[in-house]
């Protein structure tokens, strides 16, 4: 697939609820996210959650559009006194380059440094991206990944 030209980074607006539902809940996204939250399938679970998260000021939650599509999400937040980066682009568009620039867009408004994030480590693709980026690998453990059933390896990045 060819790379795309026009990826932009907006506010979330109720009118990219749909396409940030339909990236969040494809089967292929849950699969590889791996560590979800509740029951990605649920929609109105989907929006109180986005709610709550959009309500917070502590967190920085953008749409990813591509071609005036809403592609994915990006977002930052605190976690065990760390701030941390995560993102997912739905997966008609993987292979195209979208994740990487969007999180190179994304690094240019989230300056907190050092900036951690976080990938299932049978996850090439957002390891890939996350390298790109600058992110360099720390570490690794194994959790429980509710979206698999079971525990598996997650490799843990970090950007100074």
């Amino acid at each position: 697939m060819s790379a795309v030209s026009a990826i932009e980074l907006h506010q979330v607006l109720p009118e990219h609820r749909d396409g940030l539902f339909a990236q969040y809940s494809h089967p292929e996204s849950v699969r590889m996210a791996a560590f979800v939250f509740g029951d990605p399938f649920d929609r109105g679970e989907f929006d109180a959650r986005l709610d709550k998260l959009l309500a917070m000021p502590s967190i920085l939650y953008r749409s990813i559009i591509v071609e005036g599509e809403v592609a994915g999400a990006i977002a930052s937040f605190e976690m065990e006194g760390q701030r941390e980066v995560t993102y997912g682009v739905h997966p008609e568009l993987w292979d195209r380059g979208i994740a990487t620039e969007a999180l190179r867009l994304f690094l240019q408004e989230e300056t907190t440094r050092p900036l951690h994030a976080r990938a299932a480590s049978d996850n090439r693709g957002s390891l890939r991206v996350l390298e790109k980026c600058g992110f360099r690998k720390v570490d690794t453990e194994v959790s429980f990944a509710p979206a698999r059933g079971e525990s598996i390896e997650e490799t843990i990045c970090v950007l100074n």
